[in-house]
Parts: structure tokens; C-alpha cells; sequence
């Protein structure tokens, strides 16, 4: 494990020079789970949530958040992203939150597609705590990322 990237010599919190970094295609994706009660997962398909389509409003609050990263994360570079999806899947316990980004940077993608997924799943979280005290995110992590020196990296399940 080498040094932290994002701490100088004397660890004072610094942003990483890109200058030198080669332009090259960039993609991410990340998830996140939103457990939640089977009556809520019903009140979300039949669209029935008082708040209003809580699926579309998680994929524009992702999609939104996604190209705020920089603005939200201190040291994340400002990026142009290409395309920004955000999909959201019902399971038997929640939904899945995917997030996937793809840009042509000098710096990866992950800290967006991070941002989009927890943006989203936060999002469903609001959108249904007034009928799901219990409803809690988890595992939000990085899944795929391509792209730059470091190659691609692959999450096994």
C-alpha cells in the first residue's frame, strides 16, 4: 500500500496535480442498498408514496449529484462527464441504487458515480422515512472503475 495521494509531506490536505495525467477514457460504477419494509417496496410500485415517484426522483437527484462532486467533495477534480445512469431495482429485501459514469478526464470517475448512487439511495430514504422508520442505506461502494495507470478494477461479488 503506497502513500496517501491527497495528504502532502507535512499531511496537510493538498489536491493531486493532474496536469501531467494523460486524457483517457474514465468509467465508474458504484451501488447502494436502501433496505426497506415489503409494504414500502409496494407503496414505491404502485407509485403510491406520498412524496410522489420516489424511483424518477432518486434518478434525477443521482444524476444531479453526480455532476456536483466537485462541489461536494473538496479535493475531487472537476470533471466533464459524458453520461451519468442512475437504475434502481427492487429486491426482496430493498432496492439496488447503481450508478454509472463515463467521462474522457485525467482523473477517474468513482468519486461521481459514488456521489450519484449515495445521492440516490439517500433519496429514496427521504422520500419514504414518514412510512419507514426502519428503512437504512447500506453498502455503498465501488463497483467498476476503468480508466488511467491503474487499470480496471472489478468488484467480486
Amino acid at each position: 500500500m503506497g502513500k496517501l495521494s491527497h495528504v502532502d509531506g507535512r499531511g496537510r490536505a493538498r489536491m493531486v496535480d493532474v496536469g501531467p495525467k494523460a486524457v483517457t477514457r474514465r468509467e465508474a460504477a458504484a451501488s447502494a442498498f436502501v433496505r426497506l419494509k415489503p409494504e414500502t417496496l409496494r407503496l414505491i410500485e404502485t407509485e403510491t408514496v406520498a412524496k410522489g415517484d420516489v424511483l424518477n426522483t432518486a434518478r434525477l437527484a443521482g444524476i444531479q449529484a453526480a455532476k456536483k462532486t466537485p462541489e461536494l467533495i473538496p479535493l475531487a477534480h472537476p470533471i466533464s462527464l459524458e453520461t451519468v445512469a442512475v437504475d434502481l431495482e427492487a429486491a426482496k429485501t430493498g432496492l439496488r441504487v447503481v450508478c454509472r459514469v463515463a467521462a474522457e478526464a485525467k482523473t477517474g470517475a468513482e468519486m461521481e458515480a459514488l456521489t450519484g448512487a449515495a445521492v440516490a439511495a439517500l433519496t429514496v430514504y427521504d422520500m419514504v422515512k414518514a412510512v419507514d422508520r426502519s428503512a437504512e442505506v447500506v453498502r455503498l461502494r465501488l463497483d467498476f472503475k476503468s480508466g488511467g495507470k491503474s487499470g480496471v478494477f472489478r468488484r467480486r461479488a
